[in-house]
């Protein structure tokens, strides 16, 4: 099997958040000025993944001066967390069961990352629609809930709330419930969401100076982008009833998002994401073949977007659909596939080590080249791995995150369920 040598490899002496940064220096030339720098990762909540995300951004603010976290997770929850890590009150268990969607804040070291966050004064955003990506009561409420301050003669009509009630999703393991409920709706009840949801973004943008003299622009902006947000994911759901892809909206709605941040934001901003998402190339895996998020930040911000891919040799990975939701959360992965981007770097160190791909030797170029598949759970999307990214980092064997018990606490039923299983 191929490897890569010797002078390719930059090994790393630990992923543990808290050790000493010497070994990370040569991040310093790899991402120069860039506003963006994306840490991408295969596996969702497992430790290793979570400790390098934790001991990168740790560098980058450190070093770099990086003053925001922009994560995968919901818009509209994602102020709750920032209101904390920011110095607000509140327990981190309940913050971080509903900050974070789709159970990405429920494990020891997101906790970890937090509470770091805090000591430092580093912000959060999250950049995704919400809701688990299913539900529009999450944005809903939140712009709701605004209006009712900026606009208190408004009477917003209660058939919107409940028709978008009755295929919400509480938490992940209501979105085969939800997928179904949508469908199931009369047309003519779908129809008038989504002319609901229509008017309530026009009166925002139609009274703008109005809400913006009584709100504040910071309170307006976050009300307009939680509502750009709400809408999207009504219109995947059109889009679906019509037998389109689901997500095709999803990629250009949270790269709005992220470019949203960055003009808003006086620092610079790392982004945590799947590598799916970061990637500067279509991630080609069943019913998936969108641009990705990626692709839309690489054409927006040029050179001011730097991507960090990872690999991973074996380890746990979500469980196929059926599993997961019914409480299963994990499934053991095997080896790498031999002609796959994660074999090639599986074979070529025993430890974690990074491969800055701008400044490989031509016959480690030819072989990362040649590795045209990488590995995203079980499954396998066709890459090129050197427009995808602009580093890898290999992670030889990943384990499960650890949940963190005040968090699985403070969520629904359903999920406190899954997690006692």
């Amino acid at each position: 099997m191929d490897e890569l040598s010797d002078d390719g490899v930059i090994p790393l002496s630990t992923l543990e958040p808290e050790a000493p940064l010497d070994d990370l220096g040569w991040l310093d030339e790899l991402i120069g000025d860039a506003k963006v720098v994306a840490i991408g990762e295969s596996e969702h909540y497992t430790r290793e993944y979570l400790q390098l995300r934790h001991r990168l951004t740790r560098y980058l603010v450190e070093r770099h001066g990086f003053g925001a976290v922009a994560m995968e997770s919901g818009f509209a929850e994602g102020w709750l967390v920032d209101g904390w890590v920011r110095g607000g009150d509140g327990e981190l268990g309940h913050v971080m069961a509903n900050g974070l969607t789709s159970l990405s804040g429920l494990w020891t070291e997101i906790r970890d990352l937090l509470a770091w966050m805090r000591d430092r004064g580093v912000g959060f955003y999250g950049i995704d629609l919400g809701g688990s990506n299913v539900s529009l009561l999450p944005g809903l409420d939140a712009v709701t809930a605004y209006l009712a301050e900026a606009d208190p003669e408004l009477r917003p009509d209660p058939a919107v709330r409940e028709t978008a009630l009755a295929f919400s999703a509480g938490s992940p393991f209501g979105i085969p419930a939800a997928m179904a409920g949508y469908p199931a709706l009369p047309g003519e009840r779908r129809d008038a969401l989504t002319a609901g949801l229509a008017d309530l973004r026009a009166r925002l943008i139609a009274r703008r100076l109005e809400y913006l003299r009584r709100s504040g622009a910071e309170a307006y902006a976050r009300a307009l982008r939680t509502m750009d947000l709400t809408v999207t994911i009504d219109a995947q759901f059109r889009a679906m009833a019509r037998g389109g892809q689901f997500a095709m909206h999803r990629e250009t709605a949270i790269a709005d998002t992220v470019e949203w941040i960055v003009d808003r934001e006086e620092g610079r901003v790392v982004l945590p994401a799947h590598n799916g998402h970061v990637q500067r190339c279509p991630c080609t895996m069943p019913g998936v073949a969108e641009a990705s998020m990626g692709m839309h930040l690489a054409d927006r911000l040029g050179s001011d977007y730097v991507v960090i891919g990872t690999t991973a040799g074996t380890g746990p990975t979500l469980a196929d659909a059926p599993e997961f939701f019914a409480g299963t959360l994990f499934a053991e992965m095997g080896p790498p596939d031999p002609d796959s981007l994660d074999a090639l770097m599986a074979a070529s160190h025993d430890g974690p080590f990074a491969v800055d791909l701008r400044r490989l030797p031509p016959t480690d170029t030819a072989r990362v080249r040649a590795a045209g598949r990488q590995r995203f759970g079980r499954l396998y999307s066709e890459q090129n791995p050197l427009a995808a990214y602009d580093a890898v980092i290999h992670v030889p064997r990943l384990t499960a995150a650890e949940p963190d018990a005040a968090a699985v606490a403070a969520s629904p039923a359903d999920v406190r369920k899954a997690f006692a299983g």
